[in-house]
């Protein structure tokens, strides 16, 4: 079974201890810096748990709907089969492409100094954009690249207060390009203005513990200190939805998500 989330081993407390030592006093002498040193105190594996969970989607999904791409013949080169919207990627009764976080829990989960990783991949191939939906976590980035033979454009739309729109142009096959993102939010619409019906979404989580569901709806998030949290489930249509767990360490707890179309 494909799980998709992201993994933390340990988590790493920072705690600083100052001092200052004495100098001797001169007329034009400076005060003297502190003096800091500082140890990490790593909490152990043993008092982590995970969350294992899968999201349904009940009834009969809205059928995809083809899409026309011919006002670009590039857009086609290469294509096997019909291109479709994806705004419901259901298989075996389980909703791909939503996007699980951690929305509140003990204040360990919001301040684990977790390194920022390497930066998501989304590329343009076949006039779309690939992965749909895409996660980091808050100061990392996005590396957008562009396969195709065609002029593409990356404009995203934000809604958090302080970001920033991205609107670039990408050559053909050109050079890749790569944008941070610092604030927090969910579902920011990634359009491209050559090709209207290219889209695409970007999550960015304030806390190392998400996931985006697999096309079976399954997800995963590990290294999640113990204690109760309540986890938000975010489909680009058919909105949020939460739901409150238990972690105990080394424990595995179970979160159901079920939407339905509206």
């Amino acid at each position: 079974m494909k799980r998709c989330g992201i993994f933390v081993s340990a988590v790493v407390v920072a705690l600083g201890v100052s001092g200052c030592k004495a100098k001797p006093a001169q007329e034009s002498a400076e005060p003297a810096a502190p003096v800091v040193e500082s140890r990490a105190v790593v909490l152990p594996a043993s008092s982590m748990g995970s969350v294992d969970g899968v999201v349904k989607f009940a009834g009969k999904p809205p059928a995809p709907v083809k899409i026309d791409m011919s006002m670009d013949p590039a857009c086609g080169m290469g294509a096997s089969g019909d291109n479709m919207t994806e705004q419901f990627e259901v298989h075996h009764g389980g909703l791909g492409n939503v996007f699980v976080y951690v929305k509140s829990g003990p204040p360990a989960a919001f301040t684990v100094p977790a390194p920022i990783g390497p930066a998501v991949v989304m590329d343009q191939k076949g006039c779309r954009y690939i992965p749909h939906v895409v996660a980091l976590m808050k100061g990392g980035s996005v590396e957008f690249r562009n396969s195709d033979i065609t002029m593409h454009n990356i404009h995203t739309m934000p809604t958090a207060p302080g970001s920033e729109s991205i609107d670039i142009s990408q050559a053909p096959k050109g050079a890749s390009q790569t944008k941070q993102f610092n604030q927090v939010e969910n579902m920011i619409p990634v359009r491209c203005n050559n090709h209207p019906w290219m889209n695409a979404f970007i999550n960015v989580s304030e806390t190392p513990f998400f996931a985006v569901t697999d096309e079976d709806g399954n997800f995963s998030i590990k290294g999640l200190p113990a204690g109760e949290y309540t986890l938000g489930a975010v489909h680009e249509k058919l909105g949020e939805q939460t739901m409150k767990v238990t972690v105990k360490a080394l424990g595995t707890a179970e979160a159901k998500f079920t939407f339905a179309a509206k």
